[in-house]
């Protein structure tokens, strides 16, 4: 499939996904970007590496953005303090093309996409669809996603 091709399934992909599952999804791409920026790093191509450090923070602003604070009650508060201090810690990588940063935030997010995995699969009555507003994000999220 070519490049298009590919983008247009993931963006297929993302516009019908569920919130839970697109959640999940952004975990999965911000992983992936934050990878590839350590390759560049490694690498010493520092423009891909703004590339994908930008990515990864994109699509961690689009999850600071989906969380619905009414309803995410005390759990959309430590998202939110968590994905600012991931944000930070990107921006330092950034500056200072530093690795262990890096690793922690993979860290991080390999954590929270095994937690978002239980309640995908194994189903989590507090933390429903509706708790999560990807509205009219999910528009952006794609174009992050499938980037």
């Amino acid at each position: 499939m070519d490049s298009n091709g590919t983008q247009s399934y993931r963006r297929t992909k993302v516009l019908t996904a569920d919130p839970k599952r697109l959640v999940l999804m952004c975990y999965e791409g911000t992983i992936d970007s934050l990878k590839i920026g350590k390759q560049q790093i490694a690498q010493k191509d520092y423009e891909g590496k703004a590339r994908a450090l930008t990515k990864a923070q994109d699509i961690i602003n689009e999850l600071l953005c989906a969380l619905d604070y009414e309803k995410g009650g005390s759990i959309a508060k430590n998202l939110d303090s968590l994905y600012n201090y991931m944000l930070r810690r990107i921006i330092h990588v950034d500056l200072k093309n530093d690795l262990r940063a890096v690793d922690e935030v993979i860290g991080m997010l390999t954590e929270l996409k095994a937690a978002w995995e239980e309640i995908l699969y194994n189903g989590d009555s507090e933390i429903e669809p509706e708790n999560t507003r990807f509205g009219e994000d999910r528009r952006r999220a794609s174009a992050y996603i499938s980037a």
